[in-house]
């Protein structure tokens, strides 16, 4: 969420860069600006008040003190009416502060400078390339056909179970599914990465606090009972770990992993291009999660993208690297790369993680602060990206690893499948 002093110093710097994402800001921003006047007027007036009713109850005591009770009952009575204007003020205050909020949240985030305008995919930057794209047998089969040819996912039996894009794992895919959230784990823990396990299911409190509400308040799974979320990615948890938290300086840099199932409704995903892996209403993914001073968070940033890459290299999967334009990025994110692998089988490429860094947008909903070297509190910086989200990654696998004999195991994931080729 957008500060509101950030705002009023920066109305214009605002309004251009949110023009980045094809949003309007202008009659938005100057209702913040208006209400936030209205907001402190209330304020102080509601502070005058309070002082005048304690300095009046003090001088009540005094005239009661010295015998002077007729005076003393007259102050009762003003005093009675400053409680009166006192908890009208309250009111109105509290009212300007809860539509001053309703306001905010419905402002994305101001992209990062680099961020390139532009209103969908087709106009974002590819900004690295790399990897050989193989060359498959004649014959070679998109990753839904090898799933049956091989018996490793059924599609048609988690629809029985569940319904579309629920798949069931079975087998040596279920193995091969198992073996890469292990390796994506202990490639993360290497790292420095603390490994978490986190809840499947957040309360409303925990979207806000990362932006997925009400932004994404349809695409969530609800259980209107409870009022809980099923999570659409580990982000949600796992940065919520850090709400309502004042660190040291000293603690920062924090950086925590974790595998979870995700859940999300891609209401409207029809086509060709969801088949099989390419999207799902439940998949695993393995996220990493970052904590950083503002100073150092885009040097983070580089660090997670330089970390993805070399999960990629080992698994020798040729991928590319997109900066997204302003239409493109997500609502919270001030900078956000994806990366992309190419789907031989389907001649296409399929993103397989994002990485974003969303600034003090998320600390400042999330109210994460550290005290800075002077002894103030400063809002921190959030980071995170997909390391990495394992449907359209396996179906790369299965893709591009296929044989007439069978589909090959990457060299770096056979520790962990135990075997080295699914046939």
């Amino acid at each position: 969420m957008l500060q509101v002093p950030f705002i009023r110093d920066n109305k214009e710097t605002v309004i251009t860069g949110l023009a980045k994402r094809n949003f309007d800001a202008k009659d938005i921003v100057e209702e913040v600006i208006t209400l936030d006047d209205s907001r402190r007027s209330l304020q102080t007036k509601l502070d005058n008040t309070l002082a005048e009713s304690n300095v009046l109850s003090k001088e009540i005591g005094n005239l009661y003190k010295t015998g002077k009770a007729a005076e003393a009952n007259q102050l009762k009575e003003k005093v009675s009416a400053l409680k009166e204007d006192s908890k009208t003020l309250s009111d109105d205050l509290s009212a300007a502060a809860d539509k001053l909020q309703s306001l905010l949240y419905q402002l994305p985030n101001v992209p990062h400078s680099s961020v390139p305008a532009g209103k969908s995919e087709e106009d974002n930057e590819e900004i690295f390339n790399e990897g050989s794209i193989p060359e498959l047998y004649d014959g070679a089969q998109p990753h839904w056909e090898l799933a049956k040819k091989y018996d490793i996912i059924d599609f048609e039996l988690g629809n029985k179970i569940a319904g579309a894009g629920f798949p069931v794992y079975k087998g040596k895919g279920a193995r091969l599914q198992r073996a890469l959230i292990a390796y994506f784990l202990d490639k993360n823990t290497d790292a420095g990465y603390t490994e978490y396990q986190l809840p499947h299911l957040v309360n409303e409190a925990s979207c806000y606090g990362t932006g997925q509400l009400p932004d994404k308040e349809g695409q969530m799974y609800h259980d209107s009972r409870d009022n809980l979320y099923l999570i659409p990615t580990a982000e949600v948890p796992g940065t919520n770990v850090f709400r309502d938290v004042l660190l040291n300086e000293s603690e920062l840099p924090i950086g925590i992993t974790g595998y979870t199932p995700c859940f999300r409704r891609e209401a409207g995903s029809y086509g060709a291009h969801v088949r099989g892996l390419n999207r799902l209403h439940q998949f695993d993914k393995v996220e990493i999660i970052r904590v950083e001073h503002p100073d150092n968070s885009y040097k983070a940033f580089d660090g997670m993208i330089e970390h993805v890459k070399d999960i990629l290299r080992e698994l020798k999967l040729p991928f590319r690297i997109l900066r997204l334009c302003g239409g493109d990025t997500g609502f919270p994110a001030a900078m956000t790369y994806d990366f992309e692998l190419f789907s031989t089988a389907q001649d296409r490429w399929l993103e397989i993680s994002s990485v974003s860094n969303f600034e003090t947008y998320q600390a400042n909903r999330l109210k994460l602060r550290f005290k800075n070297s002077e002894g103030k509190n400063e809002l921190a910086h959030t980071l995170n990206g997909s390391s990495l989200a394992l449907p359209r990654v396996l179906a790369g696998i299965l893709e591009n690893y296929q044989t007439e004999k069978g589909i090959e195991i990457p060299e770096a994931l056979i520790p962990y499948t135990g075997f080295s080729i699914i046939d």
